[in-house]
């Protein structure tokens, strides 16, 4: 690096590292004051460098351990969309899905009020883990309405079919205007600690609530997916092109 090493130097040379496979998920990444010296840099360009990093989800901070290597990250909701319509498959490369349950369950509060229905109301409900390369990724649990499972009674088999919404939709002959995704952190549950191999005593995980809305108004799935780490946030993601 040269004298003139900025922050934006330090995350690609930490980034090059993690993508190779040289920083593996679960190592603790060098402290500030440490890149500090390295780099010759002052301590808020070296601070700069590791909230780029978190941002763009290749760490996350541990208590008591400092800054670590996250583990693999799910792709957000429209790159599946757009890998779906290229590929005609959800998931990317390296990915499984391994169907955990289905069936029939009341929808509780959460899933109630997205559904437009009163709580209690039978839902379908479909619990699936999603790992790369052999490492859990992510929880979800997707509920569908009664008008959903009337078209595609294959979301009541425990197979995969590859993009639920995706052939719900087509199915209804409706297309998937956008997703309302509701970004929260909380404590996993017993169950999910280990489904996604977390062993801390109140390990964060992030929650995401995603609402998928057709062009006609209605909803064809929400679905609740827990992961490893902890953020909040909240963004909708148009699904088909404006006319």
């Amino acid at each position: 690096m040269s004298e003139n090493t900025g922050y934006a130097d330090i995350a690609a040379h930490y980034r090059q590292k993690i993508q190779s496979g040289e920083l593996r998920p679960g190592d603790t990444m060098p402290s500030l004051r440490k890149v500090c010296e390295q780099f010759g840099v002052a301590q808020t360009t070296a601070n700069r460098a590791f909230r780029k990093l978190k941002m763009e989800g290749l760490t996350i901070a541990k208590p008591g351990v400092g800054t670590v290597v996250s583990g693999p990250i799910s792709n957000n909701i429209g790159t599946r969309v757009a890998l779906h319509a290229a590929t005609g498959k959800a998931l990317d490369g390296g990915e499984t899905s391994q169907i955990l349950e289905v069936g029939t369950t009341g929808a509780d509060e959460l899933v109630a009020s997205r559904l437009d229905v009163t709580p209690g109301t039978p839902v379908h409900v479909r619990r699936r883990l999603v790992s790369r390369d052999g490492v859990p990724v992510h929880l979800s649990s997707s509920y569908y309405p009664a008008y959903v499972i009337a078209v595609t009674p294959e979301l009541t088999q425990p197979v995969s079919t590859g993009g639920s919404r995706e052939l719900a939709a087509e199915r209804l002959g409706v297309a998937q205007e956008e997703v309302l995704e509701e970004v929260t952190s909380r404590h996993a549950t017993d169950q999910e600690k280990a489904a996604l191999g977390l062993t801390a005593e109140n390990v964060p995980v992030t929650q995401v609530v995603r609402t998928v809305t057709l062009t006609d108004g209605r909803v064809v799935e929400v679905a609740v997916k827990v992961s490893g780490g902890s953020t909040i946030l909240r963004w909708r993601t148009p699904l088909c092109p404006e006319s």
